[in-house]
């Protein structure tokens, strides 16, 4: 199979990730339940896992870094701490439904900041007019999951940082393919996946807090247990009940995997087969491609359509023929509505970096194969 789904999940991830979670399921215990070794040994991979993300990501206490399920549980922690009824939130028309959904069930008054595909200036200045017009709040995505593009989101949190605006940032698309600075940022909060670009199990998350967050869930965290709040300190403030330990174990080692690979040198790999995709498909007759002319705009996802052809339809087809890609809304219609694309959807290719030239090139040849079936 050629596998181009990574923007939903890196399927294909280190030998070291499965080696790791395995190894924890029959190893190690919960951090914090315990003196014995088990949970001992539990609480110092927790930590590793901690300090390794600290780093990638410029976060200079480790203990701001918090294990969540995926990023739509950290995206919620994030929207519910800064977030009330009525409050003005500015965000990009590219976000995905883990940011808007959360924000629509507050009720809060949302103003989109719409700038034209691969437009970087013009994302910026939408921002620009929509935050002196005042707001409470700041969501961004990073990257835009249907289309790759990536959003000038160190502008974006300067301007937020001049107005006193806390700023959001969904890094689902970015944290592992391109560089994310949380220090440099100054975000109140940044959410991510474990299970995209960063190559760890599904079921892992992390949420770096440059605020004191709420917590989304209350319980046991194995300290201050006599008090009935929620201890006041993080991380134990919004990791309530059981860590998935073994799910820890395997981002672990996916972090170090991107460490040791080098996040630009992922980025260029990543770049470098978009930009041959996107070239080969052009070449077909009837096909619309959304790539960026700037290269540095564009990570490792690219969407198309088929003119006259059902995506869900096209999508299935190629799955019979060994392609894995995504078709439809990729649960971000805004981002669709934006574009022009929302009654038609996209196909959506998306690489990792264990994708090769050679099936890059074999896609593009089934792909040509479809479309000259069907005149």
């Amino acid at each position: 199979m050629i596998y181009l789904d990574s923007a939903a999940t890196t399927m294909q991830k280190p030998a070291a990730v499965a080696t790791a979670t395995a190894w924890a399921i029959n190893h190690l215990a919960s951090p914090g339940r315990g003196g014995h070794w088990p949970a001992m040994a539990a609480a110092e991979k927790a930590f590793a896992c901690r300090e390794t993300a600290a780093q990638l990501f410029h976060v200079k206490d480790p203990e701001r870094v918090v294990f969540t399920f995926n990023a739509t549980h950290g995206l919620n922690i994030a929207i519910k701490t800064l977030a009330r009824p009525g409050s003005r939130v500015v965000i990009s028309g590219y976000e995905h439904n883990a940011v808007t959904r959360p924000l629509h069930a507050l009720k809060a008054d949302i103003r989109v900041a719409r700038g034209a595909l691969f437009d970087q200036k013009a994302v910026l200045a939408a921002f620009r007019r929509e935050l002196d017009k005042g707001a409470d709040l700041a969501v961004c995505t990073h990257v835009s999951n249907v289309f790759g593009f990536v959003l000038p989101i160190e502008g974006i949190a300067a301007l937020c940082r001049v107005r006193g605006i806390p700023l959001i940032i969904d890094a689902s698309q970015s944290a592992g393919c391109v560089p994310v600075d949380f220090t440099g940022l100054g975000a109140a909060f940044i959410a991510m996946p474990g299970h995209k670009g960063l190559y760890g199990p599904q079921g892992t998350g992390l949420l770096l807090c440059g605020v004191d967050p709420a917590p989304l869930l209350e319980g046991g965290t194995g300290s201050e247990s006599r008090q009935q709040a929620m201890p006041d300190f993080l991380p134990d403030r919004l990791e309530a009940g059981t860590h998935n330990v073994a799910g820890i174990a395997g981002l672990l080692e996916g972090l170090r995997f991107v460490n040791n690979m080098g996040v630009e040198n992922i980025a260029a790999q990543e770049t470098k087969f978009i930009q041959t995709m996107g070239k080969g498909l052009r070449g077909i007759p009837g096909i619309t491609v959304f790539q960026a002319e700037d290269p540095d705009v564009q990570t490792g996802v690219l969407s198309f359509c088929i003119k006259g052809r059902d995506c869900e339809e096209v999508g299935e087809t190629l799955g019979s023929r060994g392609v894995a890609l995504r078709a439809g809304l990729h649960c971000a219609p805004l981002a669709h509505e934006t574009v022009g694309t929302l009654e038609t959807g996209t196909l959506r290719a998306s690489v990792s970096a264990f994708n090769t030239g050679q099936e890059v090139d074999r896609f593009l040849q089934i792909v040509q194969e479809l479309c000259a079936a069907k005149g």
